[in-house]
């Protein structure tokens, strides 16, 4: 029964935002769609149990939902005119698919993201949505990545749904003359999506596979349809972090730092492919901050040692990124790389000025970092508090238990 249950968590985390994708293409309604992905797994948890997973989970869950969502429906006032009105497919609706094409899957997915990323909602809406739905964040999640109350996601939500309804918005990939309006949007989201996976805003794991395979997945597709430099830049920007993942925690499932990992365990395959896409997004001549990030990526990527890196090209390259995209988390980054070109003193000068600027004061990792970059200078005191900070701010198990850590070590 334990089994099962494990079994139907882990599909949910890999196929909820692909069964979600296609409920909507089938349904033509967000809303509907989500009860329909939750119906279909509360069917599972009822009959998994005794029947077993089946081959196909993906094509049961949608079939699950669809035709409960169909039953639902009827029983409404108006309800077999509204089956009339929106299934023009006829029967064909209550047929049972367990072998959709490879192609419709994909298309599905790319047309939820793009769905989501629509030019008529607000930029902040859009973005929210989009990892609500694509990547089943929770409201939760969204905010603490974002550094928001969970209400304020919550009426960015709200609202993009509310507009798709007034507008009655087109569920499609746009036409080739559309997605450029979409592209800056969709790239955003993919990058977050990924970025949640990486280094997970809170729960019991560091890492969530799950989530950074979903957005090469998407970041690949993207490619496919549409090669810019920035899509280019991007998908080698999630390669490059990828090839990292095998030495990026311990057993315990504990972060270890960029010096004390084991260079061995990254993965070449990728970083060479990531290379060769980060050339292909130069040669046009147009750097955007997706490729300026796969670049400073590329030069740990190819360093055999934390010593060894060239960090003053890591400094340059991201006064690039800051020229283009000003933001206090790349100003943060870019003080971690000043302090290991010139020193603790220099970065420290830099995390300073974020704080008295109140920029960042509710970022676990800033306040981490001004524990290291203390702790390199032998400011016990000042070490001890930022740890403190660090570990009061955290939201992930995992980081608060490295943070917990660094701070008895410094004790002794």
């Amino acid at each position: 029964m334990q089994k099962i249950q494990n079994d139907i968590a882990a599909i949910y985390k890999s196929e909820s935002a692909r069964v979600l994708a296609s409920l909507v293409r089938i349904l033509g309604d967000l809303d509907l769609a989500e009860e329909a992905l939750q119906e279909a797994f509360n069917i599972a948890l009822e009959k998994w149990p005794e029947e077993g997973v089946p081959k196909n989970p993906y094509s049961w869950l949608i079939s699950a939902g669809k035709f409960r969502a169909i039953d639902s429906i009827r029983k409404l006032k108006r309800g077999n005119e509204i089956l009339s009105e929106n299934f023009s497919i006829g029967d064909e609706v209550y047929e049972e698919t367990y072998n959709l094409e490879k192609t419709l899957v994909e298309d599905d997915q790319l047309r939820l993201i793009f769905f989501c990323c629509h030019p008529t909602l607000p930029l902040d809406s859009r973005i929210a949505l989009s990892l609500r739905e694509v990547c089943s964040m929770k409201t939760e999640e969204i905010s603490r990545a974002y550094l928001l109350s969970t209400e304020t996601i919550k009426k960015r939500i709200s609202r993009a749904k509310a507009l798709i309804r007034e507008k009655q918005l087109p569920y499609e990939i746009p036409s080739k003359s559309e997605i450029s309006r979409r592209m800056s949007a969709v790239l955003h989201v993919i990058y977050l999506i990924f970025s949640e996976g990486y280094s997970a805003s809170s729960g019991e794991n560091h890492l969530r596979k799950e989530l950074t395979d979903e957005a090469i997945y998407l970041s690949r597709q993207l490619v496919n349809l549409n090669p810019t430099p920035e899509s280019l830049g991007l998908l080698a920007l999630l390669l490059l972090q990828e090839s990292r993942r095998e030495s990026r925690v311990n057993e315990n499932g504990d972060p270890i730092p960029l010096e004390k990992q084991n260079r061995s365990l990254w993965d070449q395959n990728l970083i060479q492919e990531g290379l060769q896409l980060i050339h292909q997004a130069i040669i046009s001549g147009r750097l955007g901050p997706y490729t300026i990030q796969a670049t400073i990526t590329s030069v740990h990527a190819v360093a055999d040692s934390v010593e060894n890196t060239q960090w003053n090209l890591i400094v340059d390259y991201y006064d690039m990124l800051l020229s283009i995209t000003p933001s206090p988390f790349v100003e943060l980054n870019r003080a971690i790389a000043v302090g290991m070109h010139h020193g603790p003193s220099a970065a420290l000068t830099i995390i300073n000025k974020l704080l008295a600027e109140d920029k960042l004061t509710s970022y676990h990792l800033l306040y981490a970092a001004k524990a290291d970059f203390s702790k390199r200078l032998g400011l016990k005191d000042e070490a001890v508090q930022a740890y403190k900070k660090a570990i009061e701010l955290a939201r992930q198990e995992p980081e608060q238990r490295y943070l917990k850590n660094q701070l008895t070590e410094i004790l002794k």
